[in-house]
């Protein structure tokens, strides 16, 4: 949505600071049955928002006129319930040590008189705790979403569908409108997506390309020549193991270059789970990564104390890394792979020649919470949440904090934004992490020798197929049949 120049330079006028949400894929999402057993996992997938804060002084006349024309752009109702009820590890209020204000929580309050209480639980305990609120009847309203708790979430009761309380036709929707579809089921959605990043991108040393005569992956995504073949042999021509060279390292690469072809394990398709395995395009992706592994593509970490050297990348020994935006912020001194930011280089993860961008989809925003007691309020503070990422003013102190703080070039932020972009007009979201343990244990999240990563670690496509695709089929669609059960219900 466009924006004045006041609300530009009255924003701009705040003393502001940027959130970064880091983002980590450790066996990202498999978190047990919400509402029936602990959380087992070590992290959880979240993403880059582009959120700001506000510092809690007072506000001068010019940032109050900037508030209030944003404010503008916000529905005109007045809240019978003020109060909405979070629940999670961490509170969104500012905290007593002189925190920041977050731009939407100002927004919330200043355009609905609103007002957040929070509910403290840990990591650990989190969905015991929230489902002993929501059975025992407290009224809790919404919880952060993420890659574990759709649809399992619906399935044992801990949420509901959001659309009753949204317009998605309503302007301030539509750049998360169509990732609002990765979580319909039957003909519900259930949840506020607020916004949309990529959740990997390729890095690489531009000093490491121009030594070894090799064109910048940007130049040839901006010439329609950035897929998975020049990736491929780019990394042909820079690997040389005698001569201490090494193609692609990191961790889940794999799921990286899967999803860029467009199809994830379990997906939402006009509201019924579709489980892909044995779909061609994604035996299309498995036999691309275990291609790059039989090439000798991949990094060896099994001769090197089978550890991950991001260092590497700084000294020119190694060609790509494929990670989040998270690996770059900040100091460049705690980059892990070092790369110097005069030669950082970005580009998006490389789908199949002829292929639509597609790019594995991080999805901030909101569920909420069965037996909401108000859910109209936290539909309203999801507004105010898209508008403070959204907005050109939080916008500029985003990449103002970028370039000032992690050294980045006016465009490689460019160039981060528009990796963003594809993510939002192209998601991939893979709903397997959210089905079931056992779904996610065989799928997505088993481990390097499992599922759809093994054929990057060695292991044929048609091997690891014949000995999961049908059972995995048979509890999607069993999860299938439950969740529209609880859907039709709701």
């Amino acid at each position: 949505m466009k924006n004045s120049k006041k609300i530009m330079a009255g924003l701009l006028a705040l003393t502001m600071t940027s959130a970064f949400a880091a983002c980590s894929n450790d066996d990202a999402g498999n978190e047990g049955d919400i509402g029936a057993e602990a959380t087992t996992t070590t992290t959880a997938e979240t993403t880059t928002a582009v959120t700001a804060a506000i510092n809690e002084s007072e506000l001068d006349e010019e940032q109050a006129d900037a508030l209030s024309s944003a404010m503008s752009q916000l529905q005109d109702v007045e809240l019978a319930n003020k109060e909405i009820k979070w629940f999670a590890h961490y509170d969104i209020n500012p905290s007593t040590n002189g925190a920041s204000k977050k731009v939407e929580l100002e927004l919330f309050e200043r355009k609905y008189g609103g007002s957040i209480k929070w509910y403290q639980t840990t990591w650990e305990n989190r969905y015991n705790d929230l489902s002993t609120y929501v059975l025992g009847g407290e009224g809790i309203d919404f919880y952060a979403g993420d890659t574990g708790n759709l649809p399992k979430g619906i399935i044992s009761g801990m949420f509901q569908s959001v659309d009753e309380y949204i317009d998605l036709n309503d302007a301030i929707w539509a750049n998360t409108k169509t990732a609002m579809d990765s979580y319909k089921f039957g003909d519900k959605h259930f949840m506020f997506v607020t916004n949309v990043v990529a959740n990997y991108m390729v890095y690489y040393n531009t000093a490491t390309l121009e030594a070894n005569g090799l064109d910048d992956p940007w130049d040839m995504y901006k010439e329609g020549n950035w897929n998975w073949d020049t990736f491929k042999d780019m990394l042909q021509n820079f690997v040389d193991e005698e001569n201490d060279q090494w193609g692609l390292d990191n961790w889940y690469n794999e799921l990286a270059l899967t999803y860029s072809a467009g199809v994830p394990v379990v997906q939402s398709v006009d509201g019924q789970l579709v489980c892909n395995l044995n779909d061609a395009t994604l035996e299309k992706a498995m036999n691309f990564t275990y291609d790059l592994y039989n090439s000798g593509l991949v990094f060896p970490t099994e001769q090197f104390n089978w550890a991950i050297q991001p260092q590497m990348m700084g000294e020119g020994r190694e060609l790509f890394w494929i990670g989040g935006s998270w690996e770059a912020e900040g100091d460049p001194s705690t980059w892990t792979h070092q790369i110097p930011p005069e030669n950082l280089g970005i580009a998006p993860t490389p789908s199949p020649a002829g292929s639509d961008p597609y790019q594995a989809a991080g999805m901030e925003g909101y569920v909420l919470c069965k037996g909401a007691t108000n859910p109209e309020g936290v539909a309203r503070f999801a507004e105010c949440t898209i508008l403070a990422g959204s907005d050109e003013s939080a916008r500029e102190i985003f990449r103002q904090k970028r370039m000032e703080d992690a050294k980045w070039s006016e465009d490689l932020v460019n160039r981060l934004e528009e990796i963003n972009g594809l993510a939002k007009q192209y998601p991939v979201v893979d709903l397997a992490p959210g089905c079931s343990t056992d779904i996610a244990s065989y799928t997505t999240d088993g481990g390097a020798e499992i599922g759809i990563r093994a054929a990057f670690h060695g292991t044929d496509w048609a091997t690891t197929r014949e000995s999961i695709a049908d059972t995995i089929i048979m509890l999607v669609d069993e999860v299938n049949t439950e969740l529209q059960a609880k859907v039709a219900e709701s």
